[in-house]
């Protein structure tokens, strides 16, 4: 079965793999650049702004 290629909310790329959060997709690459990123990075609150946007989406 052949994946289809989704935008991911985070880098906001066509991706084909990755994983879906409240019907919103985050691609492989951004999920394992997450889950890897210390609090103290200066990425860290990219990452919470762009996560937020999943909920503002859900109840707009």
């Amino acid at each position: 079965m052949e994946k289809v290629a989704q935008r991911c909310i985070v880098c906001e790329q066509e991706q084909n793999d990755g994983i879906a959060i409240c019907e919103q997709f985050i691609c492989q690459k951004c999920e394992q650049e997450m889950v890897n990123t210390d609090v103290q990075d200066e990425k860290y609150p990219f990452f919470i702004h762009q996560m937020r946007r999943i909920w503002l989406r859900k109840d707009a």
